[in-house]
């Protein structure tokens, strides 16, 4: 056989090894990164799908809460994993949309991930201690001009962050930043139990990560930031009160990797994802929570991703947070 010939047969045996180690994907179990602590909305919704969407893929889900920096921590992990589809991140609302609206020095941008879907969308809700004797946004916004107030969030640069702030400005609280004083937790958890134990005065949160102390008679809501009510929240909207610029504040779940993971292995969690999300049991207990199921394709994702950058960017300079150090 000639030289020409073996470095043929070489690249042909070369190539059918390839294509059949690709087709095997997965062999062996993913790790999927929750970049915040458990009890929160990005925690629920992780757990939440992780028995379906492990149905779907046929191995494995290794869940683990990599916490810190309002979700960079976990974010910078899966940036800098090997993009072979065996660490996949759920990103959030407060990782990939707020956080690069406000951190000046955020060690990674947009274009560091690939998404393969968003899946999930959630309202946001404000809420207080049920014998707070806080009974309406009005009298959370009187309380904040007369005597100041404090919010938790899951971090600086979370969207839990912006969120309260954004809401006090939209009802005519002069300076919020220094009125209202801000204290983060490690997680949206945390940060709604921080209400409850007194530690803050309010939390404007996913209904997601309130549902249960909502339900229990803990937490009371006292705002929804949508056009509709929501089941379980016995509050009134913002489009009642007159505040249809709070609709902007919307949650999300997405899972993306690193920015060159493969073609055929995004269209394999696409395909999953669409599995995963439509199962009843799923779909039935995150809208208990308040949750829309909306899997978008990755150019859906991409697109409405960038666009929520865009409106939190806007509102972030607007207010004076962007966060240099």
């Amino acid at each position: 056989m000639t030289l020409r010939k073996i470095g043929a047969t070489c690249v042909l045996g070369l190539g059918l090894i390839a294509t059949t180690a690709l087709a095997e994907y997965p062999e062996r179990p993913i790790n999927m990164v929750i970049p915040y602590g458990p009890g929160g909305a990005t925690d629920i919704s992780a757990r939440a799908i992780a028995e379906p969407l492990g149905r779907a893929v046929g191995k494995p889900l290794v869940m683990s809460n990599i916490t810190g920096a309002g979700g960079a921590t976990g974010s910078v992990a899966v940036q800098n994993a090997k993009a072979d589809g065996y660490t996949l991140l759920f990103a959030r609302v407060g990782s990939h949309t707020v956080n690069p609206a406000m951190k000046a020095t955020l060690p990674y941008t947009l274009d560091d991930f690939r998404f393969v879907t968003v899946y999930e969308i959630n309202p946001v809700a404000c809420a207080v201690r049920s014998d707070s004797g806080i009974e309406t946004i009005e009298d959370l916004v009187a309380m904040t001009e007369s005597e100041g107030t404090s919010y938790s969030s899951s971090g600086v640069g979370s969207m839990l962050h912006l969120a309260a702030v954004f809401v006090l400005d939209e009802f005519g609280v002069e300076n919020p930043l220094e009125k209202a004083t801000h204290i983060p937790q490690k997680g949206g958890g945390e940060a709604a139990t921080a209400v409850l134990n007194g530690t803050v005065t309010f939390i404007c949160t996913n209904t997601s990560a309130l549902a249960g102390f909502v339900a229990n008679g803990q937490l009371k809501p006292i705002l929804v930031t949508t056009a509709e009510p929501v089941a379980g929240f016995d509050a009134p909207t913002a489009v009642d009160l007159g505040k249809p610029d709070l609709t902007q504040l919307v949650g999300w779940t997405g899972i993306a990797g690193p920015d060159d993971l493969p073609d055929d292995v995004a269209a394999k969690w696409g395909a999953w994802m669409i599995d995963a999300a439509g199962d009843p049991e799923f779909v039935a207990q995150m809208n208990a929570l308040g949750s829309v199921i909306n899997v978008m394709s990755p150019e859906e994702a991409n697109s409405f991703i960038q666009q929520q950058y865009e409106t939190f960017r806007a509102l972030v300079d607007k207010l004076g947070m962007r966060v240099e150090g």
